[in-house]
């Protein structure tokens, strides 16, 4: 066939054609149904063992990658196989039932004898197929085969829209029978197939007590010749290929264009299939695992074996069945008929017929279909089975003849229970818990054992619509437990309050509806306001609806009335009958009572008059007497009506409402989900009504989902991975969470332990960062005291991968309900989206979307951004923002709106449509709004799409994986990409171009720097300079660069900021588990690793060793060679190990690390003092060498190289760092080692800044340890070096970072004037290139030289463009550090800039921020300086809760001036401990004095604490002698900080220094609560800048550390 001359009418027919058989490809039957043909033939039966066991076990897989892809290649694998041997063996295949098939051979009469020969045959090479074959999976796939043979009818039968085929007979009963008996691997003859065959051909065994035979095997005469007997036989089928088709499989597959023929045959396919035909999409496209609800309809006749009379019947019922399914976009997927009756398999949800509340639809269709066809004649009984869960939904078969059908646990549970529960309708828990429907609607029933269930679960009976059960059964859903808070609605909470206060404030109704999506928490909240509205003066009565409720009349007010008049409670119609004569007997006259008789269930005898009334009069008069019963009540008690579910409100209960509220005053709250249809006229009245709160409800906030989590688990805290999952996995909607919990908690994936004390574990690489998200102390209160035992946490499962676990099948459906509601069109950009992952970028979108155009992607982004199905995001600042904080509720106001005329609201439709397309065309990133929503669409690609479309995202986003254009585009691990082969397989030789200049190629002015080599000796500083005169040198120098930065036309400055934060988001990430899915583990290695280096320059440690540890599997899987690439690569990761260490205040764990990397990258570090000196002469004489020759003109060191001597440098640096923050003696020539190597090794790169970034560290490091001579000497080397520079770009960063990083050194030192001076040219520098990585250091360095110099104007100044900073740019860091200078404000500088308050609920809000928590130095500054304000109040017990919250704190130290300023706090706190411990005379307060100052000492003798932080240190050192009665190490160390202050011109220190001087030696007697009285009067900010408060006057708000101890308690 050639198939390039065919139209695609004929390709649409043959496809259309292998969904069908040819006996209906080629009956050309009556169209008049139901039809009936008789012939005879031989049946095969044939049923595969394995495949049910194995849907389950990929329905139950924890992972997205184990799908419905590997399932159908197994199952089509293996029932291919099956489907060509029978059809070469002439065979026909007439249905596919799940992982069964049925086949004919059609034939005369007289043919049957040879045939049944020709079809055992081929039973018994089906069975050899299977003799030796155990599948991948592990399942042992095995065949039962039965065989029939005799006269045969098939029955047409349907509707209009869709044709069924039966065919019917005693040969149909027989093969079933016979597959029945049959064991494995057998092969049945029913008794009427063994008097037909040749049973000289046949070699049988008998079977006890049975007239069907088993075959053993086929005993032809030697002389006969199967090949020619075959041919023979085929002659006498009529659609066999032969002649120029004998190479066919099936005649069908030759079909030409008929479209007469084609839209008979169109008939009896399903739609969805059409569909899929009509897109021209593969098989596969409808193949997954899929959330549906099974309804199997069994049929029993009383004499089944007559077509023509059973043959109406089955008409009728399936006319019916189709009626009913379609309204709920249900399908009958197949029909079967045999010995038990005919069977409809009905499918609920099949892909692009997901609707909501399938189940429920599937139950009022099963009760609908049971009621109708019981009634049918001819039908004896109808059984009914409805099941709910997951089940292999797909195409099964061979490419020539295949059916769409289901396979699954599920579908033989809903096909057992109908048959071992006749005559009634039945369902399984799972479609019981889910069907939204009142438990007396159902019935369990007594379990049976039924055939290959293992376990059913309970069993139900649907009892169906029943109102006398019904009554006073409406109770709300759920219980308040008392145990159990309401997290995260005290906002919805507060529209109840302020709502029921204006209602009992006034004599009108109130109306408070809370609308939200299912899973929201409505019916929590209402429960809450019901425990809340009890009073004395008012009654609530609380009901919640079902679906049912709708369709019934007056069914809310019915129940609201019973409960109102106390019938609900009664046992009997007789109470309750009683009640009502009490009630109403002088209201109603008596002889309309019986009015009361259906609406209450009573039975008052029917009058003449009432007898005469319409329907719509006793309506009326109903409505008239509830009127007035409940004026009558509301004057006695205020009444408060709660209906959730209020959707289901049926329409006169609605306008029965809408009348009372403008009659009655009565306060109506109701829960509902949004209207999927326009409500009624009544109810819209109410929605506007001007007392009518409408509140939208939103997403709970991520803190208190953790609280919820934290709760349902009743721990005390949960793996921080697993916070993030569940935090936005759930998207602040509590049943989302949930559902999640339930899921893992299934796959066992959560690990419950008892808390570890941080102080006893021991440190290592795997517990780095075992960190666990906390709730609220609030609720951890409520955790302790509602579990004795409170101490676990909940920890994941090792190995566990939570980014790839597969949606809760609860949750996919919800998902599915919204894709298959969506076009094909949008389907497809949805599923495109998923590939990419949950954030893309429009561009990447376009690029992997198959033939669109721009227009049409902005049209459908825009609708699907109305939809709620994406958000877009301008940059990466508003995605990060948006991640932190879920929508919240807000109140709607329906009344504003209803006052536009309805062409205006169309009008604004469409412009808001037009104003969403703008907004996406300027936002270029998207991000799906629900996670579950990317999973789900992801899991519906098949395995070989996937990867190609993993692989286009791929090679765009290798494109733009460096950093980002204001960096310099270079990588985030210098010249990575040069030292490791990063090149996919199948990309071309342009695109690796492309990529290389990305990546690296030097432009003109890089070249410039390179070729800089080691500096000469310059004149710019001659010998005979004063400092003064340099310093000048210097100033002047910056000053000319930030005026040439202000003035110049050229293109110094950036027209941007830093992206690198957003290019890592959205380009890196993903395109490492782009990589990592496609099997490309070196290259998802290199861009994990390019992702943790990039998260320590943005100074977020804890992700850097997320991706670290997700690096180190990646290194344990690739085999082990001895190439430079793989070399490198581990000595990165151990590089970047050594700085989160390093980072994280673990020296040594840093050390070992960095001592790895530099054994790999071939440059050894001396383990001994026997090597050090040897090492250090080689190093001293090799710096010697570098600064003696001029080399200049030297040749460029190879981009290998130079990434080589990039990792070393960053070790030697941080080793350097490490060995001098220890004041162990010889420890300080490790550090000079480490240092000389560092300098030794930026020389080699030829690189400036590596150049003036080593001397500058060189110098710093000789400043520490005070070398005078030394630091001057590479200080001014960096100074020549920068002098010479090109003035723009790279040039400019670098002065910059030489500004920022002298400013630091001269604020170490305690050079606070020259510190000042070089902060504000680096802020100005910083500022005017866009850089707010390093803008905030300095703005943070800044101010803490302000404040020691008490310039306050300038503080405040600083500050202000810090805070400015923190929020344009939502830098936490910054934030915090703002929020430490505030507190030392109030603690140190006597006035107030932000509240304590503030600053405390700023910590609360975010110690577990991981930044900060994960950031040595920051939060043990936040921590002490709160300790030390309640130690200054005496309030020791929230002293200790910081205190103790720092102390953990204390171990991680990171040589850096934030960790010694955090120390010097903590310690402070610690010394007002003291002097209440001598105060209070404890035993240990002498030794905790001692140890004090002996910390205090060895703070002081580190070579990393800066001098800046010794009159501090020397002033607390002070305190301790006085308060231990050492008078004269008091003088030594006042004397010696008041020295060091005045040197430094430490305005802050001097002045308290003083103060505490005249205070302890002064005679004066001491003032109790001192400080208490000083902080209730210190001034805020703006009184000082306002000139109401003297700024001279606030040095005297100084607290006084309290001496009142005269004598030695010692």
């Amino acid at each position: 066939m050639n198939t390039g001359e065919e139209d695609s009418q004929d390709r649409a027919i043959i496809k259309i054609a292998a969904h069908l058989p040819d006996l209906i490809v080629y009956g050309n039957f009556s169209p008049e149904l139901p039809s009936v043909r008789y012939f005879d033939g031989v049946l095969m039966f044939v049923d595969i063992s394995g495949f049910t066991t194995m849907t389950e076990k990929f329905s139950r897989a924890m992972y997205m990658d184990r799908g419905a892809e590997q399932l159908v290649e197994i199952l089509n694998y293996y029932i291919s196989a099956i489907v060509e041997k029978v059809l070469i063996f002439g065979g026909d295949i007439l249905k596919f039932a799940g992982d069964a098939l049925l086949a004919l051979w059609k034939v005369e009469r007289n043919q049957l004898k040879n045939i049944i020969t020709v079809v055992i045959k081929c039973s018994l090479e089906i069975h050899r197929l299977f003799n030796t074959q155990l599948t991948e999976e592990g399942l042992d796939i095995r065949v039962k085969i039965g065989l029939s043979a005799g006269h045969i009818s098939i029955l047409v039968f349907g509707d209009e829209k869709r044709n069924y085929f039966l065919v019917i007979g005693q040969p149909v009963d027989d093969v079933r029978f016979a597959q029945n008996m049959a064991q494995m691997n057998e092969v049945i003859l029913s008794p009427n197939c063994w008097q037909l065959c040749d049973r000289n051909m046949v070699e049988i065994e008998r079977i006890p007590d049975q007239r069907a035979v088993k075959v053993n095997f086929l005993k032809p005469p030697s002389t006969f010749n199967f090949d020619e007997f075959f041919t023979k036989c085929m002659t006498f089928m009529d659609y066999y290929p032969s002649g120029n088709h004998k190479n066919l499989l099936r005649l069908a597959c030759m079909l030409r264009s008929d479209p007469e023929l084609e839209l008979s045959l169109q008939k009896y396919v399903m739609e969805i299939i059409l569909k899929q035909i009509d897109d021209k999409q593969l098989r596969g496209y409808l193949s997954e695992l899929r959330p549906v609800t099974i309804m199997f309809v069994n049929l029993r006749f009383k004499d089944q074996d007559k077509s023509e009379d059973i043959g109406q019947a089955i008409q009728d019922a399936c006319v019916h069945i189709s009626s009913v399914l379609r309204v709920f976009r249900g399908h009958i997927n197949k029909v079967f008929m045999f010995d038990k009756g005919c069977s409809f398999l009905c499918v609920f949800g099949f892909p692009g017929e997901k609707v909501p509340d399938e189940i429920t639809h599937a139950l009022e269709s099963a009760v609908n279909v049971f009621d109708f066809c019981s009634q049918v004649h001819k039908i004896q009984g109808v059984s009914i089975g409805v099941a709910s869960g997951i089940v292999f939904c797909g195409i099964v078969g061979h490419s020539v003849r295949h059916e769409y059908t289901v396979i699954g646990q599920k579908v033989n549970i809903a096909a057992r229970m109908m048959m071992y529960y006749p005559g009634i309708v039945t369902c399984d828990s799972v479609t019981y818990n889910s069907s939204n429907l009142p438990a007396y609607f159902f019935k369990e029933l007594p379990k049976k054992v039924m055939k290959g269930v293992a376990d059913s679960g309970p069993v139900y009976q649907c009892l169906g619509l029943n109102e006398k059960v019904m009554f006073g059964m409406a109770y709300l859903n759920c219980n308040r437990n008392e145990g159990y808070p309401l997290l995260g609605r005290d906002k919805e909470i507060k529209y109840f309050m302020c709502t029921m206060k204006e209602y009992l404030m006034c004599n009108c109704s109130r109306v408070l509806m809370y609308e939200g999506l299912p899973g929201y928490g409505k019916s929590q909240i209402l429960m809450e306001i019901d425990y809340l509205a009890q009073g004395e003066n008012h009654r609530t009565i609380a009901i919640a609806l079902t679906k049912i409720s709708y369709h019934q009349n007056f069914y809310t007010i019915q129940i609201l009335m019973a409960n109102v008049l106390g019938l609900d409670t009664c046992k009997h119609y007789k109470e309750r009958q009683t009640n009502l004569q009490n009630k109403v007997s002088t209201l109603l006259d008596e002889k309309f009572h019986c009015l009361l008789n259906d609406i209450f269930h009573v039975q008052f005898p029917i009058s003449r008059e009432a007898s005469k009334m319409s329907s719509v009069k006793k309506q009326k008069q109903l409505e008239a007497l509830f009127m007035k019963i409940l004026e009558q009540t509301v004057k006695e008690e205020r009444i408060i009506f709660i209906i959730d579910e209020a959707q289901f409100v049926d329409s006169p209960s609605w306008a029965f409402m809408e009348k009372l509220i403008r009659t009655v005053p009565i306060f109506i709250i109701m829960a509902l989900s949004p209207f999927l249809d326009t409500p009624c006229v009544a109810a819209r009245a109410i929605i506007k009504n001007r007392n009518t709160t409408y509140v939208s409800l939103g997403a709970v906030q991520p803190k208190d989902i953790l609280n919820k989590i934290c709760f349902d688990l009743s721990v005390s805290g949960i793996r921080k991975e697993l916070d993030s999952y569940l935090v936005e996995g759930s998207c602040g909607i509590p049943f989302y969470c949930e559902e999640l919990l339930k899921n893992l908690s299934h796959h066992r994936v959560l690990l419950f332990q008892p808390v570890e004390s941080e102080e006893k574990a021991n440190v290592n690489w795997n517990n780095l960062f075992k960190s666990y998200t906390k709730p609220s102390e609030e609720l951890n209160i409520l955790i302790s005291n509602a579990e004795e035992e409170s101490g676990e946490v909940c920890n994941i499962a090792r190995g566990v991968r939570l980014r790839n676990l597969s949606p809760p099948a609860s949750l996919k459906e919800i998902s599915l309900v919204q894709l298959d509601k969506m076009s094909l069109s949008h389907q497809m950009l949805v599923r495109c989206a998923a590939i990419i992952g949950q954030t893309f970028t429009t561009e990447l979108l376009f690029e992997i979307l198959p033939c669109w155009n721009m227009k049409m992607m902005i049209n459908a982004l825009a609708t699907l951004v109305e939809s709620n199905v994406f958000d877009c995001f301008r940059n990466g600042k508003e995605l990060l923002m948006a991640q932190k904080r879920h929508c919240g509720s807000f109140e709607v106001h329906f009344r504003s709106l209803s006052l536009k005329s309805s062409d205006g609201m169309a009008f604004h439709e469409e412009e808001e449509l037009r104003e969403l397309e703008n907004e996406v065309i300027e936002c270029h990133i998207i991000r799906f709004c629900k996670p579950m929503m990317q999973k789900t669409a992801y899991e519906l690609w098949l395995k070989d799409q996937k990867k190609a479309m993993h692989l286009k995202c791929a090679r765009f986003l290798e494109e733009n994986a460096h950093k980002c254009d204001h960096c310099r585009s270079g990588d985030f691990i210098p010249y990575h990409h040069f030292t490791v082969d990063i090149r996919l397989n199948t990309l071309d030789v342009d695109t690796i171009k492309m990529m290389t200049e990305a990546h690296g190629m030097k432009t003109e002015e890089e070249i410039i720097f390179s070729k800089s080599g080691i500096p000469k000796k310059l004149d710019i500083f001659p010998d005979d300079l004063s400092s003064e005169e340099i310093k000048e040198k210097i100033l002047d120098f910056f000053d000319i660069i930030i005026t040439k930065m202000r003035t110049t036309e050229e293109d110094i400055i950036p027209l941007e900021s830093c992206q690198c934060e957003e290019i890592l988001e959205i380009v890196i990430l993903p395109l490492a588990h782009h990589f990592l899915i496609l099997g490309e583990n070196n290259k998802a290695l290199y861009y994990f690793l390019e992702i943790a280096s990039a998260y320590l320059i943005l100074g977020d440690n804890y992700m850097a060793y997320v991706y670290l540890t997700e690096g180190e599997k990646l290194l344990k899987t690739l085999k082990k060679e001895k190439s430079w690439n793989q070399t490198f690569e581990s000595a990165t990761f151990f590089s970047l190990k050594g700085q989160v260490c390093f980072n994280m205040g673990h020296m040594v764990l840093a050390k070992k690390m960095l001592r790895k990397a530099l054994k790999l990258l071939n440059r050894d570090f001396p383990y001994n003092l026997l090597s050090l000196p040897v090492h250090s002469h080689i190093e001293t004489n090799r710096h010697s060498h570098y600064l003696n020759q001029q080399t200049q003109e030297s040749p460029p060191v190879g981009k290998k190289r130079l990434a080589q001597l990039y990792r070393q440098a960053v070790c030697f640096s941080l080793l350097c760092k490490i060995y001098s923050s220890n004041y162990f003696y010889h420890y300080k020539y490790y550090a000079h080692l480490a240092a000389i190597m560092h300098v030794n090794t930026a020389l080699e790169t030829q690189d400036n800044f590596q150049i003036i970034k080593a001397y500058l560290d060189y110098s710093a490091h000789h400043h520490l340890i005070g070398y005078e001579g030394v630091w001057f000497k590479y200080e001014v080397m960096a100074m020549e070096q920068i002098f010479n520079l090109p003035l723009k770009g790279e040039g400019i960063k670098i002065v910059a970072y030489v500004a920022e990083t002298l400013s630091y050194m001269k604020l170490l030192m305690g050079h606070l004037d020259l510190a000042i001076e070089l902060g504000s040219r680096a802020h100005k520098m910083w500022a005017l290139l866009r850089n707010p990585n390093r803008h905030y250091l300095v703005l943070c360095k800044l101010s803490k030289s302000l404040l020691l110099k008490c310039r306050y104007k300038q503080l405040i100044q600083v500050l202000g463009w810090l805070w400015d900073l923190s929020v344009t740019e939502e830098h936490i860091f910054s934030k915090a550090y703002f929020y430490f200078v505030c507190l030392d404000i109030m603690l140190y500088c006597g006035f107030v800039y932000r509240t304590f308050e503030e600053c405390l609920d700023f910590i609360y809000q975010n110690e577990d921020n991981r930044i900060l928590k994960f950031q040595s130095g920051i939060l043990l500054g936040l921590y002490s300086c709160v300790a030390i304000w309640y130690a200054r109040l005496q309030e020791w017990d929230s002293f200790k809760i910081f205190s103790n919250r720092a102390k953990l704190l204390v171990p991680r130290r990171t040589p850096t001036p934030l960790y010694c300023e955090g120390i010097s706090r903590y310690l402070e706190g610690q010394v007002l401990y003291l002097q209440k411990q001598i105060e209070r005379q404890a035993e240990n307060a002498q030794d905790s004095g001692v140890e004090l100052l002996k910390n205090l000492e060895h703070m002081v003798a580190q070579n990393t604490t800066g001098p800046v932080f010794y009159p501090r240190l020397y002033h607390l050192m002070a305190y301790v002698c006085i308060l231990m009665g050492d008078g004269e190490n008091c003088d030594l160390f006042l004397n010696r900080a008041l020295r060091l202050s005045e040197t430094h011109g430490n305005v802050l220190e001097k002045c308290w220094l003083n103060m505490s001087k005249e205070w302890w030696y002064s005679s004066s007697l001491f003032v109790e609560d001192q400080w208490l009285q000083t902080i209730l009067s210190l001034p805020s900010w703006e009184k000082i800048a306002s000139g109401k408060v003297n700024i001279q006057d606030i040095h005297k708000n100084k607290f006084l550390m309290r001496v009142n101890i005269l004598d030695n308690p010692f």
